[in-house]
């Protein structure tokens, strides 16, 4: 059974006079692709500080989803990791849990022995 992570930006909220993004929230899912089917998510919401004057400040209109995520992946680094690194380390903790819901179900069986 395939269990596949997906990253989303859920919700933001920007200044309307200069476009600057203040808050993003974020989830990454794992779900399993059987049936039934077992999930595990992780979600948090990342505050961002920006200056409008920067060269590198993107607008609030001009932002797409993979660099809202960059900033996300960036945010969770812990140590020495890269946010590459980071993204993997949430993602295999989410699916070593649903991987262990799997792995209960393969194990327990409701019921009631005198039905």
């Amino acid at each position: 059974m395939a269990i596949n992570c997906t990253w989303s930006v859920n919700d933001m909220t920007h200044v309307d006079s200069d476009g600057g993004v203040i808050l993003v929230y974020w989830s990454c899912v794992a779900k399993s692709n059987g049936t039934p089917s077992y999930s595990a998510t992780e979600a948090g919401k990342l505050r961002c500080d920006y200056d409008a004057s920067s060269s590198d400040f993107i607008p609030y209109a001009d932002l797409t989803e993979s660099t809202v995520l960059g900033w996300v992946w960036n945010s969770l680094r812990e140590g020495d990791e890269t946010a590459t690194e980071a993204k993997e380390r949430i993602e295999a903790n989410r699916t070593s849990k649903v991987q262990g819901q799997i792995d209960r179900a393969s194990t327990q069986e409701n019921g009631l022995p005198w039905s």
